[in-house]
């Protein structure tokens, strides 16, 4: 990953500290066709319109000054489905057909489509030129976010995490909360998602020995992109059980560790890459080889030690992930005065008390009775995608950007390599992108791309 030209090698600074410089300094541009476009409005190009993807699409066309013009995706089911949303818009079923043919007609894209394939549309639609909007994870692959990182920093362009929730009133008072110092320094970081609702969603596999044809409707090869060969299965894969499996998604920590981690990284400042990081899984995944080469977990423990910075106590400040089947401590789950913890959640211990942020929730300053006075931040509304629009007009700046949340899924993705290698404290050297003292562990840093899905720069 190394090159000459890398500007994280220019100074002796982590990757972290020197694009969150070069991102802060960097103008967000206002593009080209949307000055001149006869109707004065944004057109827009989405990738990936069905589950989640449809989501995105109503929010977008929800906009007053965006059209969206072309559609794209390799469910033909999917694709009528979303074209009655947005009659007119030209339709395509290869992501590489459709950013080649509509050339300039087009100013930004949004990508909702697998883990493994976010790096390769993404980069591609910015070495296009377009403004992206990408779901999270950021990527697949702790080296896929990095080079993804730093050509977002590179190309100036509009771009914004699909975090919908810090955009929200509750992460967003958080952020102010910490910024703020209302619980003092912060001592220690928990964060985690116990969802019940996740099980079906928790493979345990391994992969299934039978496949058979892919329907009609669904182009199989181009589902698969990037990741190695493999036989259709139903019910397992698409379309959103894919997350279960290394070859496509990132597990339950990837899929929703950017959602819980986000106001935290924001509202701590922090700009410096992990120090070490350390996995915990279940014995009964840890002890069968088929499934630790297939599947993720169904439960971890990961934990980070991140350097500390004004807003923390001390040297060092520990983060603490659970899922699954692992809790934070009883200790502090006490400190929440409800009859049940919340089942996602992050909870920061300060040097003057505690922050519970419930997602999807508003923060809860605890013990109450101590901070009964302290004001609610008051905060605009905002809705997250049109945020990114606003943008791409040139109407304001998003803050969710690759250059800030880049860094943060690198530190998350961290976890899925420690995952791979449970029980091993992994020393990360982020400007060398090594493991020092386990070597073995930079296997998983990246893939080994099926041949024609080669991405460039990585």
């Amino acid at each position: 990953m190394k090159t000459e030209n890398s500007p994280i090698f220019t100074k002796r600074r982590t990757f972290l500290k020197g694009l969150g410089a070069t991102a802060a300094a960097a103008p967000f541009s206002i593009p080209a066709l949307t000055r001149g476009a006869p109707n004065g409005k944004l057109q827009h190009a989405s990738i990936g319109v069905g589950g989640m993807g449809g989501v995105d699409l109503g929010n977008i066309l929800a906009h007053p000054g965006v059209e969206v013009v072309a559609l794209c995706d390799v469910d033909k089911n999917n694709l009528e489905a979303a074209a009655k949303r947005a009659p007119g818009a030209r339709l395509y079923r290869d992501w590489r057909e459709m950013l080649d043919k509509e050339g300039d007609k087009i100013d930004s894209v949004n990508a909702a489509i697998p883990d493994h394939m976010h790096a390769a549309v993404a980069m591609t639609a910015l070495r296009a030129g377009k403004n992206v909007y990408c779901q999270k994870p950021l990527c697949h692959d702790v080296a896929e976010v990095r080079a993804l990182s730093e050509l977002a920093v590179k190309s100036g362009k509009v771009t914004q995490l699909g975090t919908q929730h810090a955009s929200g009133f509750g992460d967003r008072m958080a952020v102010e909360h910490l910024r703020n110092g209302a619980i003092g320094k912060i001592k220690h970081v928990y964060l985690g998602s116990n969802r019940t609702g996740a099980k079906p969603y928790r493979l345990e596999g391994p992969r299934p020995e039978k496949t058979e044809a892919p329907p009609a409707h669904l182009d199989w090869d181009l589902w698969l992109g990037t990741a190695p060969e493999r036989g259709f299965a139903p019910t397992i894969y698409h379309q959103m059980k894919w997350r279960a499996w290394q070859d496509f998604g990132t597990g339950w920590s990837g899929d929703i560790g950017c959602h819980i981690f986000d106001a935290v990284w924001k509202g701590l400042n922090i700009k410096e890459a992990p120090k070490s990081v350390i996995a915990e899984v279940q014995e009964s995944w840890k002890n069968d080889a088929k499934r630790r080469a297939d599947v993720w977990p169904q439960a971890d423990h990961m934990t980070w030690v991140f350097p500390g910075n004004d807003a923390t106590e001390g040297d060092e400040i520990i983060f603490e992930w659970f899922d699954g089947d692992f809790y934070p401590p009883k200790e502090i789950q006490a400190l929440y005065p409800g009859e049940r913890f919340p089942e996602e959640f992050a909870m920061l211990i300060g040097t003057e008390g505690a922050l519970l942020l419930p997602h999807t929730s508003g923060p809860q300053l605890l013990p109450k009775e101590k901070f009964k006075a302290v004001p609610r931040p008051k905060l605009e509304k905002r809705n997250h995608y049109h945020h990114f629009l606003d943008a791409c007009l040139g109407k304001t700046e998003t803050e969710s950007h690759f250059g800030q949340s880049g860094p943060m899924t690198e530190a998350i993705l961290l976890g899925t390599v420690a995952i791979r290698e449970p029980g091993k404290k992994l020393e990360w050297d982020a400007e060398t992108m090594t493991f020092p003292n386990a070597p073995e562990a930079e296997q998983h840093l990246r893939r080994t791309y099926r041949k024609g899905w080669e991405i460039e720069g990585i």
